[in-house]
């Protein structure tokens, strides 16, 4: 058992940063604490799939001296999909930091609570 998670140490951390990213995710009411376990938790899948995209002992898919041979190279599709999801994660990021921004003007707390109370009593005000 341990010798497994010796040699497959890339997805045992993968696995961890997922976990800790989602509890923060769950348990954190700070907008920015949130924000941070979201990347945190992409960082992990990213992680994830590299490692299974990786092959040892091939190279990247790139022709080189004329081999041609399927074999020699690993599979490009975990790569282009790590820097799809990293993209896709920077523009949520920054989606979600103006968004914060924004509450942050509008009720002067990043706490999920303090915003939920404010807003109800903006709501009944009107």
């Amino acid at each position: 058992m341990l010798s497994n998670l010796v040699i497959n140490y890339e997805e045992a951390v993968a696995i961890v940063l997922f976990g800790i990213g989602f509890t923060t995710l769950l348990f954190q009411r700070n907008l920015v604490r949130k924000l941070i376990g979201m990347n945190i938790m992409d960082t992990g899948t990213f992680l994830f799939l590299a490692s299974m995209g990786f092959i040892n002992g091939r190279k990247a898919p790139i022709v080189v001296n004329g081999v041609q041979d399927t074999a020699a190279y690993i599979n490009p599709i975990p790569a282009s999909l790590v820097l799809t999801g990293i993209v896709v994660s920077v523009s949520v990021t920054a989606i979600m930091l103006s968004l914060t921004v924004r509450l942050y003007h509008r009720y002067h707390t990043l706490q999920l609570d303090d915003i939920y109370v404010l807003s109800k009593h903006q709501t009944e005000d009107r």
